[in-house]
């Protein structure tokens, strides 16, 4: 079986642990339960016949206070972006960590999930910003809360990461 280390990163309160829970153990919680360092998962998965196995490191959100610890990062083989669809300034927060894994990991596979798919009537991250960002991401609109796009997101890394193309 295939091993790969993920990481999820983002702004505070984005939705990457409870895309995490929803993907792991198919659950969601509206509480609120800020990740300090990091928690690690793990799910089996299969891809096109091949195995894998994701070890995915939930990594606690960035703000003014705080920075991804770039020690984190070590070994991963791709990683997600989590935006909040409700909270522009996340997806800014999100494309400047993806600047910053890009010089730490080099070019490994990324995707940008925006999360709050379930509520995108009430989302400030406007389709032309959508638009904007670099072609080479993917971006896959999800929710945590519906379950909507989780399984795609993880298998669309997973595929990624294995180099088999959608």
């Amino acid at each position: 079986m295939i091993q790969k280390k993920i990481c999820l990163l983002g702004a505070f309160a984005v939705g990457k642990t409870s895309l995490i829970k929803r993907f792991v153990e198919s659950i969601f919680s509206d509480k609120y339960l800020t990740t300090i360092g990091v928690k690690i998962n793990k799910k089996a998965l299969s891809i096109s016949n091949q195995d894998i196995n994701l070890m995915i490191w939930d990594l606690e959100g960035e703000d003014d206070y705080t920075e991804i610890n770039t020690n984190y990062l070590r070994g991963a083989a791709g990683y997600i972006l989590v935006a909040d669809g409700t909270r522009e300034k996340t997806l800014d927060i999100a494309l400047s960590i993806h600047q910053l894994a890009q010089n730490v990991l080099g070019n490994i596979p990324a995707v940008l999930a925006i999360n709050k798919a379930d509520i995108e009537d009430q989302w400030l991250i406007t389709p032309e910003s959508i638009d904007n960002i670099d072609k080479n991401l993917t971006i896959i609109k999800t929710s945590a809360k519906s379950g909507d796009n989780v399984e795609a997101l993880f298998s669309t890394l997973s595929r990624k990461m294995l180099g088999i193309e959608e």
